[in-house]
């Protein structure tokens, strides 16, 4: 497992804790399961949950979270992030998601191409694909499936706290290096490897 300020899923040292978010008004998903606008909403929702956000209890050292009930059988997260961390190049397989930041601010980095699946090891990136997003408090976004991404709380003092949810529940995640244009495939982390 990697250290816990780069952890690879939101349980990195510690068991999380199980909770449910409040979500009024929640309008049942279809038979395939919440939509991104369905997690986006729900993360939205849970961001405002001034109670819930407060219960979380914050490392100075490393990322903390609590696990919550999602909307139509999806995975969610409550999550800590303290001045300095992020979680490293990564995808959620063939998970759909979304967060939002609950307070402080959070940086997003992102590839704007989608990439093969499986089969490789290592690739170069074409130009002109890389996005970066900074999210203040209230921001979020939403994504499709094999989104490459790493996530940084880039402040110098204040903790970051943000809500995540992802649909299918994570099958797996995916971990890279990057190194300029070369993003190299490093490891395949399972649900039994966070849990």
């Amino acid at each position: 497992m990697p250290s816990p300020s780069t952890p690879t899923s939101p349980s990195a040292s510690t068991p999380p804790a199980t909770r449910t978010a409040a979500s009024p008004g929640e309008s049942g998903p279809g038979a395939s399961g919440p939509t991104v606008a369905d997690l986006l909403a729900f993360v939205r929702r849970a961001a405002e949950d001034t109670a819930l956000i407060a219960s979380l209890p914050l490392d100075p050292e490393g990322r903390t979270w609590l696990r919550l009930e999602g909307p139509g059988g999806s995975e969610a997260w409550l999550i800590g992030w303290p001045p300095g961390t992020g979680t490293g190049w990564h995808d959620h397989a063939e998970s759909t998601g979304a967060f939002t930041v609950a307070t402080g601010a959070l940086r997003e980095h992102s590839l704007a191409a989608r990439l093969p699946a499986d089969g490789w090891k290592s690739l170069e990136l074409d130009e002109g694909i890389d996005r970066t997003r900074q999210l203040a408090t209230g921001q979020g976004r939403g994504f499709g499936r094999h989104h490459v991404h790493e996530v940084l709380n880039e402040s110098e003092h204040e903790h970051a706290v943000s809500v995540h949810a992802y649909y299918p529940p994570l099958p797996q995640i995916r971990r890279y290096s990057r190194t300029g244009a070369v993003l190299r495939l490093e490891q395949t982390e399972r649900p039994e490897d966070w849990q």
